[in-house]
């Protein structure tokens, strides 16, 4: 078996837009200083209502909106816990996650092999078919290109203007912010709900757009993949989308391979894409001075407000 290169292009893209609307999303978390570690709850939580949102109106477009109001709902009790009720970022991430895996599946009980409709087409049909380009440029959901405009946004935004100033101020020292007259847990709630928007949106794109199905567990890890991803870009934007587009890349060539009947076991296979992070963020831990140097240095401190 031939695998063809345009095909396993577009599957790429197709495959690692979850990740990367997630990725993008935690990426402004911790720049403001804070760690949630619930990204995979909240994009469970994104799937399923969005599928449900889907199945019930028939609205692609409202199904991504619910898919995002999901994600938020839960990134807001993230941040009321941790940043009024001060409760450990670290173990509150990681109930959440739980907690979100948990109540999608009550949610979504009698959904799977439901219909939904399918994503319209961005881009006329003459475009499409142009040979090798058109599959790859033209071809996609409207979601896909939006996941790359919010890359380019968050970057512009934190790179050229006073709110990206003032949100890398909090992650870098939130008690010089908070003396220079900023409100630094309005501003970590804020990015706390952008991460929760944009970790719902992938779910949503996940279930509605990429499987058209929901499949309990059916983001798989992804949302740990999307916080290993923030940390491979050295938290910057550009360097997210490479790396979704590189994971992506190795979740589709696994699954080509094992079409192809490669003589490598199917398990190690599956693990691969895995297995690959693991040993990117280990390449990258190993140089700490660097990994230091662009870390924010108030991520994961918890901020108490004096005077």
């Amino acid at each position: 078996m031939i695998i063809d290169p345009v095909t396993l292009i577009v599957a790429l893209i197709v495959a690692s837009t979850p990740v990367l609307l997630a990725a993008i999303g935690e990426l402004v978390v911790e720049k403001s200083g804070v760690l949630n570690l619930g990204v995979e709850g909240m994009m469970i939580i994104g799937a399923v209502t969005a599928f449900i949102t889907a199945v019930e109106t028939g609205s692609i477009l409202l199904a991504f909106l619910a898919g995002m109001a999901g994600g938020m709902v839960l990134s807001l009790l993230f941040a009321v816990l941790t940043q009024y009720l001060l409760s450990n970022q670290v173990a509150t991430g990681l109930a959440l996650t739980l907690f979100g895996i948990g109540l999608a599946a009550l949610l979504g009980v009698g959904y799977p092999g439901q219909p939904v409709p399918s994503s319209p087409d961005l881009f006329p049909q003459a475009m499409q078919e142009i040979p090798v380009a058109g599959p790859i440029l033209f071809g996609h959901s409207p979601m896909i290109y939006v996941s790359v405009l919010i890359v380019a946004a968050v970057w512009y935004v934190l790179a050229h203007t006073r709110t990206g100033l003032i949100l890398r101020a909090v992650g870098e020292s939130h008690d010089a912010a908070h003396a220079l007259g900023y409100k630094v847990i309005r501003i970590r709630i804020l990015a706390i709900l952008f991460g929760g928007a944009c970790a719902g949106l992938g779910g949503a794109f996940l279930s509605v757009a990429r499987v058209q199905n929901w499949i309990e567990g059916m983001t798989a890890g992804a949302g740990w993949i999307a916080l290993a991803l923030v940390v491979f870009a050295s938290w910057k934007p550009w360097r997210v989308l490479f790396g979704a587009y590189l994971f992506g890349g190795i979740s589709v060539l696994q699954l080509r391979l094992q079409a192809a009947e490669v003589g490598v076991p199917v398990a190690l296979l599956d693990a691969s894409p895995y297995i690959v992070t693991i040993l990117v963020l280990v390449l990258i831990s190993s140089d700490r001075a660097r990994a230091a140097l662009n870390a924010p240095a108030a991520l994961g401190k918890v901020f108490h407000a004096s005077g």
